[in-house]
């Protein structure tokens, strides 16, 4: 049997780093951690650098390792395991050993040939040594484990795609996420490999160029060395060829596979089971920019549980993240990949069946948020999700507000998405489902957006009262945003739909906006006949709601006109009505409509205790634009009261929502409050 005993001490000092990389920068975070490590002296210290293709691992963990190897004076040991390598398969542990144990002067014929024989002998090699050890590019926990030294003066450094959870939970290593880089992290490598002069003479193709690389150092590389490569082809010219993300990762080889982002990425996709190779192909049909767990398993037409694992698998080999609890993410350029394998893979039909259930989780969910979030909203008449299609289930207008909330990003794709792959009637009708909460979240240009899209795709699907109602939401976005004309003809326009359909309630809410119209343009008395117009067709349908919302529209304008006391008689009638329905918005409206008779009535303390009650609704609801106009109406009795103080308090309270919605009535309120 082969002596373990450690070899003389003129044993081989190893020094094995690669070049580190040319003009290295950023990262500055993640080396001041990797310096920390070099203070614990107690114990073995592991550092497993983690993250996804070609977010720069290798070089960190090279150049970090050159700046300290001086801080191990019995040499530098690296290997390439090759767990992530285009053209090879892993290094086995038997072999890394082999080779680390020739590094340090071991002969061959001294070498064990069990695995556990090897590793003990590799241990005891490096105890009593002062050795820094890099593992790079890992393949798992099982490949790395053999090749850890056993001694506290060694310090390991691991760099992998897989998170490596094993070596935290058990030899207590310390975990350090690679993220993509920060956009001056991504200037300056540019300007390492191409000048600050070059970058200077075209700024906005450098600012797009970083944005097309998603901010991944090894495509920003890619882009430096075609810049280089080809010095007639200006950065402007470069980006243009970018710019397309279906032909981007084509844009972006330069004939080696070494750094070949397709190859790159196919690494990670290879290890994949056949559920997450699926999850990660169909997940490129979701517009994004987050995916929830029901969204990705109405993909791939399986239950949430099933779904779970496969995005967890995916997030574990770095080709998703998961930025918030239980919603994933990934960048452009995996998309590409990832679109690209769908079209190999997946055919036509599993393709659009995937898209359908997609859309139908969309617009079965935010329909169901809407009648929550508001329920005398009228229903649609919704087709059946189809098979495999899972539907959140919420149950108050609390987890209907979060969950518009957490999606609403999502929803001007997905409307396009919809529209795109030829379902009309979903996609207009997901507009409608939204809409109430962009009105009152202030999300009133992306309303516009979406409402266009909603317009074109009910025509195409030959469905006029969706045209009228998308019409409408139109309107209502654009009373919103100030642009009167507009909401009148878009309004005038959805009322010239619904009278032939015998649309009473799409009339009745169209009049009721055109009263906010002629309001907000100074016509008080034509705003009153749009609310009585839209009471009486209201009332002819027996839509008790709508009877409410024109019964308080209607008070709203009588005090307008100064008839206070007739204004207190209707809007006691709305209230009543708005509470019988369970309509808390129109409460709350309502509320703030007698709070303003009362203040012209001059009956401050009613109208403060009006205002306060909207306030305390307004807020549970998440209503910031209503919530905002109520506190300066608050203010205003104050000032009234006499009260500045308190008055200013109102407006400072209001004025950063009017800022954060980019209301022209913010700047209005600021010179009130001005000195």
């Amino acid at each position: 049997m082969p002596s373990l005993a450690p070899p003389r001490p003129s044993a081989a000092v190893p020094r094995q780093l690669p070049c580190a990389v040319a003009g290295f920068t950023g990262r500055a975070s993640q080396l001041k951690e990797l310096t920390s490590l070099l203070d614990r002296k107690d114990t073995v210290v592991i550092s497993t650098i983690n993250g996804t293709a070609g977010v720069g691992k290798t070089a960190l963990a090279v150049h970090w390792s050159h700046q300290v190897a001086d801080r191990f004076p019995d040499g530098q040991l690296y290997v390439n395991l090759r767990g992530f390598d285009p053209g090879s398969q892993p290094v086995e542990p038997a072999e890394a050993i082999r080779g680390l144990l020739g590094a340090l002067g071991v002969p061959a014929q001294r070498i064990p040939a069990a695995l556990a024989e090897q590793a003990a002998l590799y241990r005891s090699q490096l105890a009593d040594r002062r050795i820094l050890v890099v593992l790079d590019n890992a393949r798992d926990t099982s490949q790395v484990r053999p090749l850890l030294p056993g001694s506290a003066k060694c310090l390991t450094v691991v760099t992998s795609r897989d998170h490596l959870g094993g070596l935290i939970v058990s030899e207590g290593a310390r975990a350090i996420p690679l993220d993509l880089m920060t956009t001056t992290e991504a200037y300056d490598l540019l300007a390492s490999r191409l000048g600050p002069e070059r970058l200077a003479a075209e700024p906005q193709a450098v600012d797009d160029l970083i944005e097309l690389c998603v901010h991944l150092p090894l495509a920003l590389s890619i882009v430096a060395a075609r810049a280089t490569l080809t010095p007639a082809v200006s950065l402007t010219e470069l980006a243009q060829q970018l710019r397309d993300v279906r032909d981007r990762l084509h844009a972006l080889d330069i004939g080696d596979t070494s750094v070949d982002l397709s190859a790159v990425f196919s690494c990670s996709y290879r290890t994949l089971s056949a559920e997450a190779a699926r999850m990660f192909r169909l997940l490129s049909l979701h517009p994004g920019p987050i995916v929830s767990v029901s969204a990705a398993a109405s993909l791939v037409g399986t239950g949430r549980d099933q779904a779970r694992v496969a995005l967890s698998e995916l997030t574990r080999a770095k080709l998703l993240i998961e930025p918030s609890a239980s919603r994933f993410a990934y960048h452009d350029l995996l998309r590409a990949y990832s679109a690209g394998q769908a079209h190999q893979d997946e055919s036509e039909q599993t393709r659009h069946a995937a898209m359908h259930r997609m859309v139908d989780h969309y617009l079965h969910t935010a329909h169901a948020a809407a009648l929550l979030l508001h329920p005398p909203n009228d229903r649609l008449s919704l087709g059946e999700p189809q098979p495999g299609t899972v539907v959140d289930e919420l149950v108050d207008d609390e987890q209907a507000w979060q969950w518009f909330t957490a999606e609403h990003a999502v929803f001007p794709a997905a409307i396009d998405r919809a529209a795109d792959a030829g379902f009309d009637t979903h996609a207009w009708q997901l507009a409608w489902s939204v809409a109430s909460f962009c009105i009152r979240a202030g999300h009133w240009r992306q309303l516009v957006d979406t409402q266009f899209v909603a317009i074109a795709a009910a025509k195409r699907a030959g469905e006029p009262h969706g045209q009228a109602r998308s019409l409408r939401e139109l309107g209502r976005a654009y009373i919103r945003l100030g642009r009167y004309p507009d909401a009148r003809a878009s309004l005038r326009r959805a009322l010239e739909l619904d009278e032939p359909l015998g649309d009473l309630v799409g009339q009745a809410r169209s009049y009721n906006n055109l009263g906010i119209v002629a309001y907000a343009q100074g016509d008080n008395s034509e705003a009153l006949e749009h609310g009585k117009a839209a009471y009486a067709l209201f009332h002819a349908a027996g839509h008790r709601a709508g009877q409410a919302e024109a019964l308080n529209a209607i008070g709203w304008m009588q005090t307008q006109l100064g008839q206070h006391d007739e204004a207190l008689h209707s809007c006691a009638q709305a209230l009543e009505l708005h509470r019988a329905v369970g309509s808390r918005h129109g409460e709350a409206d309502t509320w703030d409509s007698l709070g303003v008779a009362h203040q012209h009535l001059g009956e401050h303390q009613r109208a403060v205790a009006c205002y306060h009650n909207a306030l305390d609704l307004y807020e549970k609801l998440g209503s910031r634009h209503p919530q905002a106009d109520t506190l300066i109406r608050l203010g205003n009795t104050h000032q009234d009261a006499g009260d500045i103080p308190a008055a200013h308090r109102c407006w400072r309270r209001a004025l950063p929502i009017l800022d954060d919605l980019g209301h022209p009535d913010a700047d209005v309120l600021r010179a009130r409050l001005a000195p």
